[in-house]
């Protein structure tokens, strides 16, 4: 067994669909660094060439391509473009916590739009591609602790994620004869752009110490290197799957009693 080419993704090519800043550009790095051709797609241009720069400056392979999840012009150019693509990572997201009955119209189609129906299409004509090539191929998509859970002030953006987690079993069944792995990772509290000023109060964090058994916030590297092994040959058996980094967050839980001394 060459456990090295099990890990390995050289000769393939990644799209990261949302790869400007966070989990998404942390992913884009991991699959880089383990030999993928990288594509970092998203809206921001300049962003995205720098950190495309930065990677090729290490000796990666790296290349940008735009992309607004809000525009199926965009997301047909992204497609047809990277249409030898043998892995889709779909990170694209947004977030707008309010009350259910607050949101707006507009609200719920912004995130409907960039969670969700974007990505769908995206992984539509994608996937297409794969299966016509007929070369097997990996999809990941980020879900959320809303794929399995609920909290408080997130119904529009846990539809989405939900959906996500129903898509990945469905398409997993579907796309098993084509060689086609598809799996979901659950990222728990990871600090990022989306909700940095949530977590700035100390009593989060002092919540979150007693409700998780790891009671660090993580951070958008303990999303990646699960997204570089799910896309890798060592996850080829792995598919259909919602898979949880949250510290423990969704299967365990903190109390305070104590054995006697």
């Amino acid at each position: 067994m060459d456990y090295e080419k099990m890990f390995s993704l050289a000769g393939k090519k990644a799209l990261v669909a949302g790869a400007s800043r966070g989990i998404g550009l942390a992913i884009a790095q991991a699959v880089a660094a383990q030999g993928a051709h990288t594509v970092l797609a998203a809206r921001s241009a300049d962003a995205l060439e720098t950190e495309a720069a930065a990677l090729r400056e290490k000796g990666y392979q790296a290349e940008t391509q735009a992309l607004d999840m809000k525009d199926r012009a965009s997301i047909d150019a992204c497609a047809a473009a990277h249409a030898d693509c043998d892995i889709l990572l779909n990170v694209a997201g947004t977030n707008i916590r309010k009350k259910f009955q607050d949101y707006t119209d507009d609200e719920y189609e912004h995130i409907m739009q960039t969670n969700l129906h974007g990505l769908v299409r995206l992984t539509q004509k994608v996937g297409a591609s794969m299966i016509e090539r007929g070369k097997g191929g990996k999809i990941v998509h980020i879900g959320s602790l809303m794929s399995v859970l609920g909290l408080p002030y997130l119904s529009v953006y846990a539809m989405t994620k939900s959906a996500l987690a129903g898509l990945t079993r469905v398409l997993a069944a579907e796309w098993a004869a084509h060689d086609i792995q598809v799996n979901c990772i659950a990222p728990g509290f990871i600090l990022t752009d989306l909700n940095r000023a949530m977590w700035q109060p100390p009593e989060m964090k002092q919540w979150l110490a007693g409700a998780q058994p790891n009671p660090r916030l993580g951070a958008p590297e303990d999303i990646a290197g699960l997204a570089a092994f799910l896309s890798s040959p060592a996850a080829d058996y792995i598919t259909g799957q919602v898979i949880a980094s949250d510290g423990g967050y969704t299967t365990t839980a903190k109390w305070p009693f104590g054995p006697a001394q």
